[in-house]
């Protein structure tokens, strides 16, 4: 694929990062592979987290095709520049086409960037995952690379106030070693991706240089104040019948 945009916005972005005094936390970049295609699996805490999560890709020299929402390809100014890009066009309603985007850009030598918890997770936990990230990956015949980014929940998420300025704020950035997968039992093993995100996302807690305890931006479980897993859930399920019913009152 021939990049003339993106690898320019990266260097903007990188430009502008410094000049905000921000902050990387990167470990296991080495995992990224050089060459051949990988599904890169995230989770989602954020509304701005694809912007960083490519960035773990740069020491291995390489850039992120990131599955984002049909919306975005859509609007007129962000449209041609995801295309650009060659970022994923998602679209719920089509599924099937995403994923078999996915997977041939996989096969092709691309990195394909996912969020298989498919939503932000209000716990800043690791959400159940969908089984998508792992079928790509056995279908691509690519590994599977779990990875957390912490700290851009700061910046703009669900419920609080947002502070997309990021000045002095500090972004970690980790890599877990790559999963193989077979397909064979997609359940089984997103399960072992959702282990492996889990035990990355308590690394990226106690590596932060700010405490967790009692502070909104931190799960429970940590000593913070976000909402726990099961609480979220029902946030999730109370934003969903809202959405549902202005859908429903608009036709």
């Amino acid at each position: 694929m021939r990049d003339f945009t993106y690898p320019a916005t990266i260097l903007t972005a990188k430009t502008l990062f410094k000049v905000l005094g921000m902050k990387f936390q990167m470990t296991g970049t080495e995992h990224i592979p050089r060459t051949g295609g990988a599904i890169l699996a995230a989770n989602h805490i954020s509304y701005v987290d694809f912007i960083f999560d490519g960035l773990a890709a740069q020491p291995s020299g390489r850039l992120v095709r990131f599955m984002a929402k049909k919306d975005a390809f859509d609007h007129k100014v962000s449209g041609p520049v995801m295309r650009s890009y060659h970022h994923i066009s998602v679209d719920r309603d089509n599924g099937q086409q995403s994923y078999d985007d996915a997977v041939r850009y996989a096969r092709e030598g691309e990195i394909v960037g996912i969020f298989p918890e498919a939503t932000i997770s209000r716990a800043f936990e690791i959400k159940e995952l969908k089984t998508g990230a792992v079928r790509m990956a056995a279908e691509a015949g690519v590994p599977l690379i779990p990875m957390v980014t912490w700290g851009t929940q700061l910046l703009k998420t669900k419920d609080h106030p947002s502070d997309l300025t990021g000045r002095g704020k500090t972004i970690g950035l980790h890599v877990g070693a790559p999963l193989e997968v077979t397909g064979e039992d997609p359940v089984a093993e997103t399960a072992r991706l959702r282990a492996a995100m889990s035990e990355l996302l308590d690394r990226a807690i106690l590596e932060y240089p700010l405490s967790p305890v009692g502070q909104w931006w931190a799960p429970a479980r940590h000593g913070g104040t976000a909402p726990t897993l099961e609480e979220a859930a029902r946030l999730d399920e109370q934003e969903y019948a809202a959405r549902a019913a202005r859908r429903s009152a608009g036709r």
